[in-house]
């Protein structure tokens, strides 16, 4: 089984990790979390990283805000594909973090969501995404889950029109 490694740089990112958790429960993908700061503990980020694979890891998520090293440090510990996701922690209501996570320089790839609860969850939709190229039950949830969106807006559009 595959498994989706999550680090966040301060448990105060823990109410948007758990939009990316709640989706991940959602399609039955299996989670590790861990709090971990590149700047204050940045041994723990390192042998987090460089022990992915080994864990069991298809793809990881990390939660930062301000300067938002913390994706970049996994990646450069890793050839599991990374997923940041930027936090709103400054008066720069996470446009700091999100410049710092697409500005990684070519060569250690991240790949950067939105900032926020909205990136949190598009970001373990990504990591669903990635192990379903190797899973074709976890495709066929995505497939329909997909559907039941589609389903929804048709839904939607009917209500209003009965409503006008």
């Amino acid at each position: 089984m595959s498994k989706v490694g999550i680090i966040m740089g301060s448990l105060s990112d823990l109410d948007i990790v758990k939009s990316s958790i709640d989706v991940l429960r959602q399609f039955g993908v299996e989670n590790d979390i861990i709090v971990a700061s590149a700047h204050r503990t940045p041994d723990i980020v390192e042998d987090w990283g460089r022990r992915g694979k080994e864990k069991g890891y298809s793809a990881i998520i990390a939660f930062a805000g301000a300067a938002a090293h913390l994706a970049g440090v996994i990646a450069a510990h890793t050839n599991i594909p990374v997923i940041a996701v930027p936090i709103s922690a400054t008066a720069l209501s996470g446009l700091d973090a999100l410049l710092s996570t697409v500005q990684m320089p070519g060569g250690i790839p991240v790949a950067a969501m939105a900032i926020g609860k909205a990136g949190a969850k598009n970001a373990a939709l990504f990591a669903c995404q990635i192990i379903a190229l190797n899973d074709p039950l976890l495709y066929e949830k995505l497939e329909n889950y997909r559907l039941e969106m589609r389903r929804q807006i048709e839904k939607d559009n009917e209500h209003l029109k009965a409503q006008l």
